[in-house]
């Protein structure tokens, strides 16, 4: 699958430079090459800045499973996923680390969610009997990745802050939804693919839990201003970490682990996996580069106005999709899409709003592929780009319906 989408995206791109040039857009080329060798640089800092977070969370991990803390998170949500993932068996310590991932994306906690999710892939790729193919408890894991529902977005909020929204957090609820069914659609998709069935009392049980969390989270966030949301969530978020991390050592330190040698041994995985990640992300990258330089998806944006005005529909959508169509490959460039949105048509337009609500439930899943794949050797994915990017397109149309309904 990822050789035929490299492939697709290198000949989108050619056909588009091809296009340019013949517009008379020669300035296409330089910025062609450009994005190649950006590409690669980018590829570097990304894998070289994830050394320090994957070494301290790899070292952190080994002295919390050691110390029995994370048998216990496993706990929490062990009898969901293994009716999710019946290849796992029960009391495997990859029930611990997807535990503790999932949670760190509700909350928002991305600097310790990535390396959380590098350790659960680590732990289920133990159980893999081809090491190039994916599973389909990776797979799973991996979507659920891609769609997770974050609790808030603080970051979205803050940016509408910067850019002087009369009501920051307005779009708190709209993403929330979004983001929600974004997770549902890539649940249904792989549950259809895998043939898993999601109508058993574990799976609407804990379903019915969670719903019952997050409306009774969104009562009360909802009166709440953004200022006081991103105090709360901040503390919350910092509290949460401080305690895993001297929870972890504590009870290591009282159940006589020897410390300092089990941070040590599960830091040198952590500096192995992100110099291992280097050519996984440089491929993404590159592909991904040279798609944005030739102007393929700017060609996308125009065609899809077309055909949205010529069936007659509300087109005040399109002005937003930028940020849509950007965000699967790249965060950083989602996240200059939004800006600029928001900039040219106003931060509480139309497009302005839904720009935000597309930054904030759907997730760069080309980036997640390659990373969380990549670390493990994964060269075969199987049927996790198709049910991830599902799930970005369901996202991405109930954030048109979600902002059609709020906003008029």
């Amino acid at each position: 699958m990822l050789n035929r989408v490299w492939l697709f995206f290198f000949v989108t791109a050619a056909i588009a430079i091809v296009i340019q040039l013949f517009n008379g857009h020669v300035g296409v080329l330089s910025d062609a090459v450009n994005g190649i060798f950006s590409s690669a640089k980018l590829a570097a800092e990304i894998s070289i800045g994830l050394i320090g977070v994957l070494a301290l969370w790899m070292g952190l991990m080994q002295v919390g499973e050691k110390a029995g803390v994370v048998g216990v998170f496993a706990k929490l949500f062990e009898p969901l996923l293994s009716k999710l993932m019946p290849e796992v068996p029960r009391g495997h310590p990859a029930y611990g680390s997807m535990t503790m991932n999932l949670t760190a994306n509700m909350l928002g906690l991305d600097n310790a969610a990535t390396p959380l999710g590098l350790k659960a892939m680590h732990d289920l790729q133990s159980l893999n009997p081809d090491k190039a193919v994916a599973t389909n408890a990776q797979i799973l894991f991996l979507v659920l990745n891609t769609s997770s529902v974050t609790l808030v977005p603080v970051t979205v909020f803050l940016y509408r802050a910067q850019q002087g929204a009369a009501a920051p957090a307005d779009v708190f609820l709209p993403i929330l939804l979004a983001t929600v069914a974004s997770t549902v659609v890539g649940l249904t998709v792989v549950a259809i693919v895998q043939r898993l069935s999601l109508l058993n009392t574990v799976v609407l049980g804990y379903g019915a839990v969670l719903f019952s969390g997050l409306t009774a989270s969104v009562f009360y966030l909802l009166t709440l201003s953004a200022s006081a949301i991103g105090t709360i969530s901040t503390a919350l978020g910092n509290g949460i970490l401080l305690l895993l991390i001297l929870s972890f050592i504590l009870i290591a330190g009282y159940r006589k682990v020897a410390i300092y040698d089990e941070f040590v041994e599960g830091a040198k995985g952590g500096f192995s996996q992100a110099i291992t990640l280097i050519p996984y992300l440089l491929a993404m990258l590159l592909a991904i580069g040279m798609l944005r330089a030739s102007g393929a998806l700017d060609y996308a944006l125009q065609g899809l106005a077309g055909l949205v005005s010529m069936m007659g529909f509300d087109n005040r959508f399109v002005d937003a999709m930028p940020t849509a169509l950007m965000k699967p490959f790249s965060g950083s460039g989602a996240r200059a899409m939004m800006l600029e949105t928001m900039e040219h048509h106003g931060v509480d337009s139309f497009a302005g709003r839904l720009s935000a609500i597309f930054q904030g439930s759907t997730e760069t899943t080309f980036y997640v592929l390659a990373v969380y794949f990549g670390s493990v050797g994964i060269r075969n994915s199987r049927h996790a780009l198709g049910c991830g990017l599902a799930a970005d397109v369901g996202g991405i149309i109930t954030a048109i319906a979600v902002c059609y309904w709020f906003y008029g």
